[in-house]
């Protein structure tokens, strides 16, 4: 009897375009970490963008403040459990496991990031990469893979989604970020790019030991039997 692998998270399809997508923005994370490592102030682009984001009025100031909320540790982490249980629910454990581990990961990565980089706003905060970018995007990527198993969607269809999902959730809470002066518009994409690297090599990962697993037992299942 051959035990069966559940769905991977990351299939082959997407993972065409999605491996060289989280290879490039881990690219562009490294290198706008060493183009404002120790800084403290806002760049050229920083200062443009944050000039024409700043100063926004009711009701879209409260919109930002609650995209921040969503962002807090107490709420992220109630999120994440949210989306965990979803995926258990509709028997995707790999990607529950992805939900908890993936966006886990690129919370923590940016969180050391910012003590390696040591970039600050505001008189000492760390600010590069923005967590709550990353945790946003992370978040966004793995509802995003979920839908794109259950709907059985391919490859151009299946990374359109993926990619748009986490260009929304991205763009939403780093236009709050820097609209509530708490992050520089280039923190903002470090830690959209931080997602979209260690989501993919994470549910890799995820995939890779999985299948390994399944197919230990099953050899393991073939010898007891002989």
């Amino acid at each position: 009897m051959t035990r069966r692998s559940a769905p991977a998270v990351l299939p082959s399809s997407l993972r065409v375009w999605l491996g060289p997508i989280g290879a490039l923005a881990a690219l562009v994370v490294v290198v706008l970490g060493v183009l404002y490592a120790d800084h403290s102030k806002p760049g050229m682009v920083d200062a443009r963008i944050g000039a024409a984001v700043d100063g926004v009025g009711p009701p879209w100031r409260h919109v930002a403040l609650v995209m921040d909320f969503l962002g807090e540790p107490g709420v992220a982490a109630t999120l994440v459990v949210a989306a965990m249980t979803g995926c258990l629910l509709l028997r995707r454990p790999r990607t529950a496991v992805l939900a908890v581990a993936g966006v886990g990961m690129a919370v923590g990565t940016t969180t050391l990031l910012k003590s390696l980089v040591g970039r600050t706003i505001h008189g000492g905060h760390l600010s590069y990469p923005s967590g709550h970018t990353a945790f946003a995007t992370a978040l966004a990527l793995v509802v995003a893979l979920l839908a794109t198993d259950r709907l059985g969607l391919r490859r151009t269809a299946g990374t359109s989604l993926v990619l748009a999902a986490a260009l929304v959730a991205g763009a939403a809470m780093g236009w709050a970020q820097v609209d509530l002066g708490a992050h520089y518009p280039t923190d903002v994409l470090g830690g959209w790019c931080t997602a979209l690297a260690v989501i993919p090599a994470t549910a890799w990962l995820i995939d890779r030991l999985a299948d390994g697993l399944v197919d230990r037992t099953a050899d393991s299942g073939r010898r007891d039997h002989r």
